[in-house]
């Protein structure tokens, strides 16, 4: 792999860790700021709420950039905007830079994902994606626990200005190691307009959906995980510890096992086989509600099913733009980060009805309802674009 896709894990290693590391320290911002921990918690909202609008419509308006640059300017703002919140002087403050440095996500996982695919030949492009991504991974498996046990020794403030350093780093290794003229760095000249309609192809959207219903599926059930555990399966903190681990380190195995399915086996057959592997799972957790430890296998391979689901979803979407919209690939991309986004959001809010309107224990269900209406989709989708060609055959 080229170095500049390691550093290009780097850095979402640090826009990852400023995006979750929140929940870990969501106490010490609470109490130093004098917020309300609800209120608080709204930091983790308006930072994915800043990457879903950035990924696909800032992404679209800088198109026509060199990906050297989108990725520097990305990286700078994530730096200086670590060391803002860290100097926070209230809640509102901390919302609004959270916003921005959420926009600047969006539009750096979008570039980067596009960039990695390009940067090696199309055998290689699903595990080139993979390590990209596993930089986020990495974050919310490992770096939200060591941040938030700094946040605690120490100080919140201390945890954004150690991401501003590691921000710093990685546009260091963008300077020097992202090549300035390969093939897909410079842009169709067309204009922004052109990279915001590329956001409308029909392909593209559809794609978009099933990443949104797969996010559905997965954090319907993950945003409750903790009184599913504790209320359902009626076990103690320990062992919703453990199901975390779980989650972030089988995260990980997902990611990767994404990255070698999309380049060994036929992309949408193996994704075909993810979405079944998802509500399946999302069933067996429902089922075996009150076995603990078949509960904590079935939370891992959760992280493993959906990972794996966002590496080939990602991938399959960058191969249609570079089909379809091949001067605004990157667009695509923004637009899958956006789905998944909206989809968590998403999710969390199906997964409170359900509980409103049924019962904690039915939540699961209801994310297996989801995965199974994503593979519907995948399913209409590929019969709907080989109508076509049978027709004109």
């Amino acid at each position: 792999m080229p170095a500049a896709i390691y550093v290009f894990s780097l850095c979402a290693f640090a826009f990852g860790l400023s995006e979750f590391v929140v929940a870990g320290i969501l106490t010490a911002i609470a109490d130093d700021l004098g917020a309300q921990i609800s209120l608080v918690g709204t930091a983790i909202a308006a930072y994915a709420l800043g990457a879903a609008i950035g990924a696909p419509f800032i992404t679209a308006l800088v198109a026509h950039w060199r990906d050297r640059q989108i990725l520097l300017l990305a990286t700078a703002l994530l730096a200086l905007g670590s060391l803002l919140m860290s100097a926070s002087p209230n809640l509102v403050t901390l919302l609004v830079i959270r916003f921005v440095v959420g926009l600047g996500h969006g539009v750096f996982m979008a570039v980067a994902s596009d960039a990695a695919t390009r940067l090696v030949d199309p055998q290689r492009s699903g595990r080139a994606l993979s390590v990209v991504w596993i930089g986020l991974t990495l974050a919310l498996a490992f770096g939200v626990p060591i941040g938030t046990w700094l946040g605690s020794a120490w100080s919140w403030r201390v945890v954004f200005m150690a991401i501003g350093v590691l921000s710093v780093a990685g546009m260091l290794g963008l300077a020097l190691c992202m090549p300035s003229g390969h093939a897909g760095s410079t842009r169709s000249r067309g204009g922004a307009w052109k990279g915001v309609k590329a956001i409308t192809h029909p392909q593209l959207l559809t794609t978009a959906g099933i990443g949104a219903l797969v996010s559905v599926a997965t954090f319907s059930f993950f945003t409750f995980v903790s009184p599913y555990l504790q209320q359902i399966t009626a076990v103690d903190v320990q062992w919703l510890s453990l199901g975390m681990l779980l989650f972030g380190t089988c995260a990980i195995a997902g990611n990767l096992l994404g990255g070698w399915l999309g380049d060994a086996m036929d992309g949408d057959r193996s994704l075909r086989l993810a979405l079944i592997a998802l509500a399946l799972n999302l069933i067996g957790l429902y089922g075996f509600a009150r076995i603990p430890a078949l509960m904590m296998l079935l939370i891992g391979t959760l992280g493993i099913c959906f990972f794996s689901i966002v590496t080939l979803l990602t991938l399959r979407l960058l191969r249609q733009a570079q089909r379809l919209i091949p001067a605004y690939s990157s667009v695509a991309a923004g637009l899958n980060i956006a789905s998944f986004n909206l989809g968590t959001a998403l999710g969390g809010a199906l997964g409170s009805l359900t509980i409103s309107y049924a019962t904690l224990a039915s939540v699961p269900l209801t994310g297996a309802v989801a995965a199974a209406l994503a593979a519907v989709v995948l399913y209409l989708q590929k019969r709907g674009m080989r109508a076509p060609a049978a027709s004109t055959g």
